[in-house]
């Protein structure tokens, strides 16, 4: 049985940054990913990743202070507070710590690393390189996790390429490995671990109209899901509000933060007839300008009843071309358009989930052994609505936490653990998949996947009522029996990509319906979860995290008290 000290679940760059993390800490590590590090979705963020560094003086000076109330009024108050401290303080450290590292920030005239304004803060808060700044940082620490990799020739940081995690597991409360599959090769192997770290992204498949990449399935939400650890805070899904009509491609905020205009059908800077958006306008929290969006759509003001119109046209070729450059390429790629020539029509997709695996601000999980960062993880930094900027930080700042924690661990618990408990689950988990490729039902993946889709678009949206969430439950319930009669089109054991998507449809289904309960007992108006039968943010009975246990009869629902800290909740126009 193959055995590492710790075993970071996930290539992304959570997952990079606990990892250097672990082996900069002399502890032997190992990576598993669902597909080469470098294919990880965090490929794909664009704008900006959020630092207090006062790079840019216009009269307004930024401070961790600043930035941390800005998210803690962003999540509608239901971010911890020490997360959220704990995260703005470390902020402009591992900013630096990139930039030496070699990460290629764009810069300002005199030298220093760029930032442009996004929602949420009003002034430049967010570092980037130029549209393509994910692609940035996760080649940067891929380089450095090779840099470790090459450094010695005791396997101190092995990478498992293309390999699905399908079981996490437990030993009388301490976590001692994990289940996964070769997908080339179909063999299916038990991994032991002093530690594990699940930093596996975030679960927008769920959902149809998604900017997430197609591995975002919510799996790896699942699987510590599936080994009691409780989900927290699954009811609210950011929507973004800028995605390319009918490709759900996402157009960063970076493009209203560079001054961008969202119009209506008459030319109108819309966002300015709303109390909620009319002081911040296209830099307002991403919550707001997407029901602000759908909300002028509905009244007739949007184009073919679909859309409305992002316009960067006055920005100027030359700024679009240097600072939006990815921006240009998709639409001109995807919907054959100049956006320095012709506006772009956009409308809200489902974005981020900033709900995730429970833990504490030291990426603990209630089991023993188990840490979480990341999207998948919720500390909670973000509580119902994430700002802009603060996703790709968080992966920074919580991954390097997560790995420090991991490591401190296994260097005082030491030994391999739970051996007769791993074969027992692995032996478990091939009697799951035989029952899978002898299954004789007649359900199709795709179908089920595709019905899950429209559902969770049509009835778990932007806009909730109790009508459609009930309806939501009833058909949730459905297509998880549905599943039982699922059949494999093909049964051979290499690159079986039917038998993936088969496994993680089950993940896609549990998660959504945590989402889905979670959003109807939720009797309130918060951040990106809004109910237009209770549509007022409601502290005195909902300042509480949800955490979603998974049972076999469905999922059990309990509360948890929010950690306020400084910032007092204060009162939310809507």
């Amino acid at each position: 049985m193959k055995y590492h000290d710790v075993i970071v679940v996930g290539g992304g760059l959570a997952g990079l940054r606990a990892a250097i993390e672990v082996n900069r800490h002399n502890v032997k590590v190992a990576i598993i990913s669902k597909v080469h590090p470098l294919r990880s979705h965090s490929i794909a963020a664009q704008g900006g990743i959020n630092a207090p560094l006062e790079n840019h003086f216009r009269g307004i000076y930024d401070s961790w202070e600043k930035h941390a109330f800005d998210t803690v009024k962003g999540s509608d108050y239901l971010a911890d507070q020490d997360a959220v401290i704990r995260m703005t303080k470390d902020a402009a450290h591992r900013i630096y710590e990139l930039e030496h590292w070699g990460c290629p920030f764009s810069r300002t005239a005199e030298g220093r690393i760029a930032q442009r304004p996004f929602g949420g803060a009003g002034f430049p808060r967010a570092c980037y390189a130029s549209d393509k700044t994910g692609h940035a940082l996760l080649h940067t620490l891929y380089q450095k996790v090779m840099q470790f990799k090459h450094a010695s020739e005791r396997e101190e940081l092995v990478i498992y390429e293309e390999w699905l995690v399908t079981d996490l597991v437990i030993d009388e409360g301490v976590c001692v490995g994990v289940i996964a599959m070769d997908i080339i090769s179909g063999k299916i192997e038990a991994l032991q671990a002093g530690a594990v770290i699940f930093a596996t992204g975030g679960s927008g498949r769920i959902y149809g109209n998604t900017t997430n990449a197609l591995i975002n399935t919510g799996m790896g939400m699942a699987v510590p899901y599936w080994a009691g650890v409780p989900l927290k805070d699954m009811e609210f899904i950011q929507f973004h509000p800028t995605t390319i009509l009918g490709k759900n491609i996402l157009i960063t905020e970076g493009c209203r933060g560079e001054g961008g205009f969202l119009l209506n059908n008459k030319g109108e800077r819309f966002l300015e007839k709303y109390d909620d958006s009319r002081k911040d306008m296209e830099i307002a929290p991403r919550d707001i300008i997407a029901r602000n969006i759908v909300r002028e759509i509905s009244a007739g003001y949007g184009f073919d009843d679909s859309y409305v119109l992002l316009d960067l046209r006055h920005l100027g070729k030359e700024k679009i071309f240097r600072r939006l450059p990815g921006i240009r390429d998709i639409c001109m790629e995807f919907i054959g358009i100049d956006p320095a020539e012709s506006p772009i029509p956009i409308k809200p997709g489902q974005h981020y989930t900033m709900g995730g695996i429970d833990c504490n601000t030291e990426c603990e999980t209630k089991i023993k052994g188990l840490y979480t960062a990341g999207e998948s993880a919720c500390v909670s930094v973000h509580g119902a609505n994430r700002l802009g900027g603060n996703s790709l930080l968080d992966t920074i700042v919580f991954g390097a936490i997560a790995g420090e924690n991991t490591s401190k661990y296994v260097q005082s618990t030491g030994g391999k653990k739970g051996e007769k408990r791993l074969n027992d689950v692995l032996n478990l988990r091939k009697q799951i998949i035989d029952k899978i490729g002898k299954s004789t039902g007649t359900e199709e993946p795709v179908t089920i996947k595709n019905e899950l889709n429209k559902m969770m678009d049509t009835n778990v949206g932007i806009f909730r009522n109790a009508s459609a969430l009930q309806k939501a439950a009833c058909e949730i319930k459905t297509l998880q029996e549905r599943y039982h009669r699922i059949k494999l089109n093909y049964t051979g054991t290499q690159v079986n990509l039917g038998l993936v998507w088969v496994l993680e449809l089950k993940g896609n289904l549990d998660v959504a319906e945590a989402c889905i309960m979670g959003a109807l007992a939720r009797e309130e108006s918060r951040g990106a979860h809004f109910r237009t039968d209770f549509p007022r943010r409601d502290d005195t009975n909902w300042l509480k995290h949800t955490l979603s246990y998974f049972t076999k009869e469905g999922v059990k629902l309990d509360y948890a008290p929010v950690n306020i800290g400084p910032f007092a909740p204060k009162e939310r126009k809507y």
